[in-house]
């Protein structure tokens, strides 16, 4: 990481910290930098955790789908690898999940799926831009309300992938799949997958 961890935390910050590490075993490499600034730390998992609460409108797959497609578009080698060992945990669909990166090219992608993909990607690829046809589209499947926070997601996740990215935080090994970290083009048929979280 491109700034160190500190040896001493907030007390604000410990108990975050601590559920951390005797949920996955270590504190998370983000929580490290985000825990410099306690008041940061507490908005941003707090907002995450609201997000991705179990009363969403957005289904468990949905949400995850969302996490990993942006955290690939960024190029967020951390954000793959702990939102990809979310999605194996929610999706029964190995292949699916290696497909993600090239959805456009795989059939395993339900008209829902399809949808939101579509407006991750107008979100986040610098240069596209959401349609009125898009929202029209998700609003076969979501509501006003919904779509709000289907878009605070997109959005929550790209400051997070950013954040990390800009802070070359590293995976933890929390994702054994070979998850691309981003789409590749259909004109590079030479490079080969790099597998993350191994």
């Amino acid at each position: 990481m491109r700034i160190p961890s500190k040896r001493r935390y907030s007390i604000f910050v410990r108990p975050l910290l601590w559920l951390q590490k005797r949920h996955y075993g270590n504190v998370l490499n983000p929580a490290k930098l985000w825990g410099r600034r306690p008041t940061l730390f507490w908005l941003v998992a707090g907002f995450f955790g609201f997000l991705d609460r179990s009363s969403s409108p957005l289904a468990p797959v949905i949400r995850s789908l969302i996490c990993v497609r942006v955290s690939q578009l960024n190029d967020c080698a951390f954000c793959v690898d702990a939102n990809g060992m979310k999605l194996a945990e929610r999706c029964d669909s190995v292949e699916k999940i290696k497909a993600l990166a090239n959805w456009q090219h795989s059939n395993l992608f339900n008209a829902e799926e399809i949808a939101v993909l579509h407006y991750v990607e107008a979100m986040t690829i610098t240069g596209q831009k959401v349609t009125d046809d898009m929202l029209s589209t998700l609003s076969q499947w979501y509501d006003e309300d919904a779509i709000v926070e289907l878009t605070a997601l997109v959005a929550f996740q790209n400051l997070s992938a950013k954040f990390n990215t800009a802070l070359d935080v590293p995976e933890q090994g929390f994702c054994s799949l070979p998850i691309q970290p981003q789409q590749q083009d259909s004109d590079t048929t030479n490079k080969t997958d790099t597998p993350q979280g191994q």
